[in-house]
């Protein structure tokens, strides 16, 4: 019988290696904050977290980075007063801007098997600069490369044993598509449902993109 829930948060973050590409869902809603703690409790050092929200000034972003455990961070927006600026200012931390639709866009193709793709989006700005460009129906464009991960961490509001999930509203942002790039995605959900219980067209992340599940009934964000 698949059930992909497990028991205890230790045995949803087990495995993780150093050197990880993390991607970290979430913006303003939807962010799988207790599985960030529990990363942090876990150990796994020189990670590569890829979050939209990267650059805020707290939260389990933020504590993550104030381990030392992240050698870079891709995001499409970093505070220079945040942790991550702090560090980037120091030298302690890479940082990758990315645009915020290039970002999604890139973890979709990873997830979609899509090799590279065109964008007008910042093909003239000094994120270009070094970089190929070709113009395609007048426009000026920049080529953009897949952006996958090890680890995807996904927040849903409910999930049923094989792990399929429903987003609620604005928390869907990057759950799905992080959910599709990575080989091993581990989610925590606010409710578990029987199996068929989620009709097909609530099901926002399929089960085969989704290998562990965490129940976390006292979570008090509404994402």
């Amino acid at each position: 019988m698949i059930n992909k829930f497990v028991a205890t948060l230790a045995e949803a973050m087990a495995g993780i290696q150093d050197g990880s590409r993390i991607l970290l869902a979430g913006f303003g809603a939807g962010t799988p904050e207790l599985l960030m703690r529990g990363l942090i409790e876990q150990g796994a050092k020189d990670l590569t977290l890829i979050a939209n929200a990267g650059g805020r000034m707290d939260g389990p972003i933020a504590e993550l980075l104030a381990t030392g455990h992240v050698r870079k961070l891709v995001c499409s927006f970093v505070r220079a007063d945040s942790e991550a600026g702090k560090r980037m200012q120091a030298g302690n931390l890479e940082v990758e801007i990315v645009p915020q639709g290039t970002l999604a866009e890139r973890i979709r193709a990873a997830g979609s098997g899509v090799q590279a793709f065109y964008t007008p989006t910042a093909a003239d700005t000094l994120l270009a600069e070094g970089r190929e460009t070709r113009v395609i129906n007048g426009r000026n464009c920049l080529l953009e490369y897949p952006l996958a991960g090890d680890v995807a961490l996904v927040d849903a509001w409910q999930a049923d044993r094989w792990g399929n999930l429903t987003h609620r509203d604005s928390a869907r942002n990057f759950n799905p598509v992080m959910a599709m790039a990575a080989p091993l995605t581990i989610v925590q959900t606010r409710h578990v449902v029987e199996l068929g219980a989620i009709p097909p067209e609530h099901v926002h992340t399929a089960g085969v993109f989704v290998q562990r599940v965490l129940h976390v009934p006292m979570l008090h964000s509404p994402a």
